[in-house]
This record gives C-alpha cells, sequence and structure tokens, in this order.
C-alpha cells in the first residue's frame, strides 16, 4: 500500500483519509478532489484506484489491474475530459464519434502521456466544456460485464467545465449508484459544481505544494534542468502547472533584469520611468505577469533582507551589488512592512482591480522605501 502512495508527492492527509476508507471496505460512491491546479490530485485519483483493485491474496492479479488502470484502459477506467464539439455532433453521438482524425491522434497521444506522467497536463485545442455526449457515454462504460474488477473508477478531470446539461446528467448517475462504480472527479473550481452535485460526492481537499516537492516534480517528471527548476518553483504557489507556465511563456532571467530597472526607478521617484517600465513589460507579456512582477521584487527585498543580515543563498545572486547598493543607501527603510503592502496589492490583483490603479501604487510603495533616509 505504502509503495502507491510513496510515488505522490506530499498530499498525506488526503492519503490517510484514503488509506482509511480502503481499510475500512465501505467505499463512497463519488468523491470530489478539490485544490488548485497542478498539485497531484489525478496522480492520487490514479493510484486511489489501483488501491481500490488490490487484492492481497494475488498479487500477480492485482499487478496486472494496476498496469491497466496506470494505462488509463478501459474497462478499468473511464476518463472524461474537456472536448471540443465535432462537425455535425448531436446528441445521439459518442463524445469523439464526429472528431476529425487529427484530434483523434492528438487526444491519444496525449492520454498516454498523461499516463506515463500523471503531473502533466492533457491540452486538446477548443476544448473548452465537458459535453453532455461525454457523460452519456458513461452509461455505456458502466453496461460492460467486467466480474474479475472489483472496482470501476470513472475519472472527470477538470470536473468543473461540465455545462449544466452534462452536471445534470451525471446527478442522475450520482443519484442511482452503480454497484462496484466509483466516480472520482477532479476540479480546481468545486464552487462551479451544482450543489446536489457537491452533496453526493465524498469531498477531499489537496494542498498546494511545498518549492521543494514542485521543483523536484519539474525534474523528475518533466526534464526540467535543476537551476530552472528552482527558480520557477519560488514563484509557482504550490504548483506544478504554475511552475510550467512560467517556465514557458517567461524568461525568469529577463524579469530579474525588469525587476531590477523597475525598483531603480521607482526608489529613485522616476515615476514615469518606472511606470514606462511596468507598462512595457506587461503589454509584451500578459496582464497576470503583474502579480509575476510583485512576487519578483518580493523576493529581491528578501534578498536585500538576508544581505544586511550577512546571509547567504540569494535568488538575485546575479544582481548582489543591487542588494549591497540598497542597504548601504537605505540601511533604516521598514521592508517587513513593505512586505505585507504588497501582498496586499498582490490580492487586490485577484479582484481585478483597474491595472493602471495597481501600477501607480506599486510605484508608490516602493519609493515610499526612501522616506526615512
Amino acid at each position: 500500500m505504502n509503495d502507491l502512495w510513496d510515488v505522490i508527492f506530499q498530499q498525506n492527509k488526503a492519503k490517510e483519509v484514503l488509506t482509511n476508507i480502503y481499510k475500512s471496505r465501505r467505499v463512497p460512491h463519488a468523491f470530489i478532489f478539490s485544490g488548485r491546479e497542478g498539485i497531484g490530485k489525478f496522480f492520487t485519483a490514479v493510484q486511489f484506484a489501483k488501491l481500490l483493485n488490490t487484492n492481497p491474496a494475488n498479487p500477480q492479479s492485482s499487478e496486472i489491474i494496476h498496469n491497466k488502470i496506470a494505462a488509463l484502459q478501459e474497462p478499468y477506467v473511464k476518463l472524461v475530459i474537456p472536448l471540443p464539439r465535432g462537425k455535425n455532433e448531436t446528441g445521439e453521438d459518442s463524445a469523439t464519434e464526429k472528431l476529425p482524425q487529427s484530434v483523434l491522434e492528438s487526444l491519444q497521444d496525449q492520454i498516454h502521456n498523461k499516463s506515463i506522467n500523471p503531473y502533466g497536463k492533457i491540452s486538446i485545442e477548443g476544448a473548452n466544456t465537458i459535453k453532455i455526449n461525454s457523460i452519456r457515454d458513461i452509461k455505456k462504460f458502466i453496461l460492460l460485464s467486467t466480474e474479475s474488477i472489483l472496482f470501476r473508477i470513472i475519472i472527470i478531470d477538470d470536473a468543473h467545465l461540465m455545462n449544466d446539461q452534462a452536471q445534470n446528467s451525471l446527478l442522475k448517475n450520482l443519484e442511482e449508484p452503480p454497484e462496484g462504480i466509483i466516480f472520482l472527479l477532479v476540479t480546481d473550481q468545486k464552487e462551479k459544481l451544482l450543489p446536489t452535485i457537491q452533496s453526493r460526492c465524498w469531498v477531499i481537499d489537496f494542498e498546494p505544494l511545498s518549492e521543494n516537492s514542485v521543483r523536484e516534480i519539474l525534474i523528475r517528471h518533466f526534464s526540467i534542468e535543476p537551476a530552472l527548476a528552482e527558480k520557477a518553483s519560488k514563484f509557482s504557489e504550490g504548483s506544478v502547472q504554475s511552475a510550467l507556465s512560467l517556465i514557458t511563456q517567461f524568461d525568469l532571467k529577463e524579469i530579474q533584469e525588469h525587476t531590477i530597472s523597475f525598483l531603480r526607478f521607482a526608489l529613485a521617484k522616476r515615476y514615469n520611468s518606472a511606470y514606462r517600465e511596468l507598462s512595457n513589460f506587461i503589454s509584451d507579456t500578459s496582464r497576470n505577469s503583474l502579480t509575476i512582477l510583485i512576487r519578483m521584487i518580493k523576493s529581491w527585498l528578501d534578498d536585500a533582507v538576508k544581505n544586511k543580515n550577512n546571509l547567504e543563498n540569494y535568488y538575485f545572486e546575479d544582481f548582489r551589488e543591487t542588494l549591497e547598493k540598497f542597504n548601504n543607501r537605505y540601511y533604516k527603510t521598514n521592508i517587513n512592512a513593505l512586505m505585507t503592502d504588497l501582498d496586499n496589492l498582490e490580492s487586490y490583483y485577484d479582484k481585478n482591480v483597474n491595472l493602471n490603479v495597481l501600477c501607480l501604487s506599486l510605484i508608490f510603495e516602493i519609493a515610499s522605501l526612501t522616506i526615512w533616509n
């Protein structure tokens, strides 16, 4: 049993709950695995499916079934994911029947990759909804004759992307749960599921990963170079997918340079130049890049505190001289108070506060560091 859980990074509380459920042999027919994207919910779903289909008296048979589950093969596992709508698709068609051959091939490749790397993500172009056809296909899966399998598992990934029709259709299955069928709804937006669905599921909450876990997953499962994995994990907020997005969308070295340039302008009260630096950076990347820049500033300030106290291990190691110059000139600054203000500013971003207001607020917050010097 421990071998099944050991490959999953962290999530000890979730694993403990699921282990106790397995031992009790009173398994609920439906679960919601809830937590932010890229923290191991899907991987845990796969391992739990293996655990439920473990027969201690017949380890050889269990291993064969475990391999089938790991490969996401029917009739052991039914994987339901967002799919594009096929040309002339009707409610009588299966979810994939009218999809182009190129999409089907991409889907097969990505499911295969997901079976190899369960921390990866399936992403099909134009797939932003779980269709009612996909939920209707579940009925065909349920009707398959499989006496040799203890539990057959239906994993609905990104379950919050079910449209209203799909959710209502799923609800019928949850109200009359078939024998030997377990539904695992994986989502990072549980609140978008119907209350009636939530009430019929056992909710398992998952926690963000530590920076070390994100770094190790990036190295082990995505072959990311260790130094880059280290830098990306710091701004991942405990999510492997967030870290991967940073790596693919941004040049972290370039963001560091933008951070230093912005700080120089803001500290010198060159407001127009500071605003121009921010505007150029955001327009060249994306709106959420402001959040990344704020986190970079906090990281630089953290390095400044380390430098002031003669500590090492800087994130901005290549810009050590800026830390030393800052501490020599602004040795009376209250960095802790600024950190709190920057945390608040970052929270305003999530509330869709006007971007220009956020940029100006950030400039004035940094400029305030020089008041007492």
